[in-house]
């Protein structure tokens, strides 16, 4: 490669040999190290080839999809800076709303850009409106319902990947638009039974109605 230095085998010095100086061994170690050293330098410039880069983005069918009656644009995730955090804009309407879950490994913080919604988490009730945010820290259970029609907002969440687990369950938006169909599924109508295992995975547990009565009570069962 222009401008950089080629390896070669080390410069092994040889003194004091004797009868036990053996060529061919010589030769062996030699060749075994510059082979290591070749693979060392690969992996470095690998890494350096996965270095996050300066880019811009917006909602897009592109980035988007629909997801248990929600629409979510993602415009940051694990390949975009290795892991740091999840950048996601979404709109839900009353009704897709998840259930009260607990995250083990992610910090959410909400910032609302229209409509409102109720947030349930530390024992406390917050009401969420439009120019407000909301963090939610990990291993604190937590849930939200909307009180407006719907709900446009950004989420950010780190460390980053919780989003590869929605990846696996959605479907690319067929319109920058909540999909509206009559028979969509939704976190209400679903078979939950898939969503909790993926959930597992990435350190997220659904929490059980007794959890919920005594972590939430004032959440409607």
């Amino acid at each position: 490669m222009l401008g950089r230095e080629m390896s070669h085998p080390p410069k092994i010095p040889i003194t004091d040999v004797g009868s036990h100086f053996n060529p061919q061994s010589y030769i062996r170690n030699a060749e075994a190290e510059f082979r290591n050293n070749s693979v060392n330098t690969i992996a470095m410039e690998g890494q350096q080839l996965s270095t996050p880069r300066a880019y811009k983005r917006s909602p897009a069918l592109s980035n988007s999809t629909w997801y248990k009656g929600i629409l979510t644009s993602q415009m940051a995730g694990t390949a975009d800076n290795g892991g740091a955090f999840d950048l996601v804009i979404g709109k839900m309407r009353q009704g897709t709303e998840p259930p009260p879950h607990v995250p083990s490994r992610e910090d959410e913080f909400f910032y609302i850009l229209s409509g409102e919604m109720k947030v349930y988490a530390d024992g406390e009730v917050f009401q969420v409106t439009a120019g407000e945010c909301m963090f939610l820290p990990r291993g604190k259970s937590h849930a939200w319902l909307i009180t407006s029609d719907e709900v446009h907002l950004i989420a950010v969440i780190t460390p980053g990947g919780f989003f590869d687990a929605i990846n696996k369950m959605n479907a690319p938006a067929e319109r920058m638009e909540v999909p509206a169909d009559a028979d969509i599924v939704t976190y209400a109508n679903a078979d939950l039974t898939e969503t909790i295992k993926v959930f597992e995975q990435y350190g997220v547990r659904l929490l059980s109605p007794d959890e919920i009565r005594a972590e939430m009570p004032q959440y409607p069962l």
